[in-house]
């Protein structure tokens, strides 16, 4: 069985992102880069963790990057 400590949902993406909205999470999600799921259950997906920490580490400079014109 596996350890449910090494999944996390979208609550706990933003979260780890620094509480981003649930929007914004869905868009990260979608993205082609974004890891996929490690099961889509019926409270919704899950990652392994250690896929969306190594995922945020290769972006973190882009995904924490502040647009000029805003």
């Amino acid at each position: 069985m596996t350890d449910c400590r090494h999944l996390m949902g979208t609550h706990e993406i933003r979260m780890l992102l620094g509480g981003i909205t649930r929007q914004r999470v869905y868009q990260l999600t979608c993205r082609p880069d974004f890891p996929p799921p490690a099961a889509d259950l019926s409270q919704g997906k899950v990652w392994y963790t250690v896929d969306i920490e190594r995922w945020v580490a290769d972006r973190k400079d882009t995904l924490f990057a502040v647009d000029p014109d805003e």
